[in-house]
């Protein structure tokens, strides 16, 4: 077995064992601590032009199958893990973990010390990576803008998803999940997609009876060039945004981002309801969060805040129907806690009202 060498700009290297492609990457480096759902989180677009450092030490027992992923392809620059299974144990499994990153060229490290990778990034913050074969120091280029992420991520063209018929929504893609195209097709819905760039005209035209602003990669203060046309699509029509798309329509309105020092990224991220106090578990996936001081700037209310942090997780513009979580509702992978939110969105393009949040 050939060394693969997690090299970090802080000056730190690890040496794991080669899994996955021949080939080197670099990016920024994070971790997530869920235990499970490693398929889905690697085809995750929001993950595009990262490293991802699994923090459950076994990963691959299951293999990987022919429908969990969340994107057309896998958008990890890298993979890095404690411990690799090579015999995967599951009837849906279609072959290892090594065998899903050699199809798709992605390179990994196995044998890797996860929790100095997973310290050194909490020391650190922001923490450029290059994962290579050679032991020597690298050179580590500029992180790619926001920008490039989303249109590498984002749909070529709009495109229908789910049933014929049914309450219409409008879908940005930022970089969608397929699991939140699913929920919508799930509650009964006629969902149309809509590349990231797309301009309100052309939303206007399909005469949806709400709109949803989805996850992707990066910093929302890279993307101003979507302001505007956020802003006129949540002001027309009932919105729900989703992790960026929380994000984007906060700042549409004014509000400010800032980046946590490592990011909230695992399926146990607790959340309380401003209101009734309720607190739910949470998959999270995510840089960046909109700064609470900011929102004295724009129109919106607090609904959620983070448990352990206190961090905004969900807003609520006082007037308009249009909601956002910071959290992903649809939980792939993760709990289920927080899918109400899909029905109070739903709820809205019935009714045009508001539905308070459950207390249990």
């Amino acid at each position: 077995m050939s060394s693969m060498y997690l090299h970090l700009e802080s000056g730190e290297c690890f040496e794991g064992t080669a899994i996955g492609a021949a080939a080197s990457c670099s990016g920024e480096i994070v971790f997530n601590t869920s235990m499970t759902g490693y398929q889905e989180m690697m085809t995750d677009p929001s993950y595009k032009h990262q490293l991802l450092t699994f923090t459950y030490p076994l990963i691959g027992n299951y293999g990987w199958n022919t429908i969990d992923d969340e994107g057309t392809a896998p958008s990890v620059a890298g993979v890095l893990v404690h411990s690799g299974c090579a015999g995967p144990n599951h009837f849906e499994s279609a072959g290892s973990l090594d065998d899903y990153l050699k199809k798709h060229g992605i390179p990994g490290a196995d044998n890797i010390d996860t929790r100095a990778v997973v310290k050194a990034i909490r020391r650190h913050g922001t923490v450029k990576a290059v994962l290579s074969p050679s032991p020597e120091t690298p050179s580590f280029t500029p992180l790619k803008h926001t920008a490039a992420l989303v249109e590498d991520v984002t749909t070529n063209a709009a495109y229908t998803f789910g049933r014929e018929e049914g309450r219409r929504v409008a879908v940005l893609d930022y970089g969608c999940k397929q699991s939140i195209l699913h929920a919508l097709k799930d509650a009964g819905c006629h969902v149309k997609v809509f590349p990231a760039e797309t301009g309100a005209d052309e939303v206007h035209a399909y005469h949806p009876d709400g709109v949803l602003f989805s996850n992707g990669p990066g910093d929302p203060a890279e993307l101003q060039e979507y302001y505007p046309v956020v802003r006129e699509l949540s002001s027309a029509y009932p919105s729900l945004g989703i992790c960026l798309g929380h994000q984007l329509i906060a700042m549409a309105y004014g509000a400010d981002s800032e980046k946590l020092p490592f990011g909230h990224r695992g399926g146990n991220h607790p959340v309380r309801h401003q209101e009734s106090g309720f607190v739910a578990v949470t998959s999270q996936n995510h840089g960046y969060v909109i700064r609470e001081e900011s929102l004295r700037q724009t129109p919106f209310e607090s609904t959620f805040v983070n448990v352990n942090d206190g961090t905004v997780e969900g807003l609520q513009h006082p007037e308009l129907p249009i909601q956002t979580v910071q959290f992903h509702p649809e939980a792939h992978p993760g709990p289920s806690d927080t899918h109400f939110v899909f029905q109070q969105f739903i709820d809205v393009l019935q009714t045009g009202g508001k539905q308070a949040c459950p207390t249990a």
